[in-house]
């Protein structure tokens, strides 16, 4: 079992930053490929970036590249999201995924996910 705690969400206006973190527990943090998804009201949850197990590929939707940064830090146990120039259209909550596959695009369908944490981007 993998459990994953994210932080870090809360209300920024447009043009704003803000870095989410996910602390995960419970396997090798090294083993698990990493990735973050959010889920707008109404909306399915979608993909927003993910990275390798020793960070040496990251993968971004297309909505969030060149704003949105992935990082991980095998030592602490957790992965971020670093999100700048965010946009009203960002706002969801926000997932943290963890599994042990390891070619980057891969599906997600037996990750483990977090609870999740709220972004919202006032205008």
């Amino acid at each position: 079992q993998v459990q994953l705690v994210e932080s870090g969400g809360g209300l920024v206006q447009a043009g704003g930053s803000l870095r989410l973190s996910c602390a995960a527990s419970g396997r090798t943090f090294s083993s698990l490929r990493m990735g973050w998804f959010r889920q707008a009201p109404g909306k399915e949850r979608e993909f927003v970036a993910a990275i390798s197990r020793r960070a040496y590929s990251t993968y971004y939707a297309d909505s969030v590249k060149g704003r949105f940064t992935i990082s991980r830090d095998n030592a602490k146990n957790t992965v971020y999201l670093q999100m700048n120039s965010l946009k009203p259209e960002d706002t969801a909550v926000y997932y943290c995924a963890a599994d042990g596959r390891g070619v980057i695009t891969d599906s997600w369908s037996d990750a483990y996910w977090g609870q999740g944490t709220q972004v919202t981007v006032s205008s």
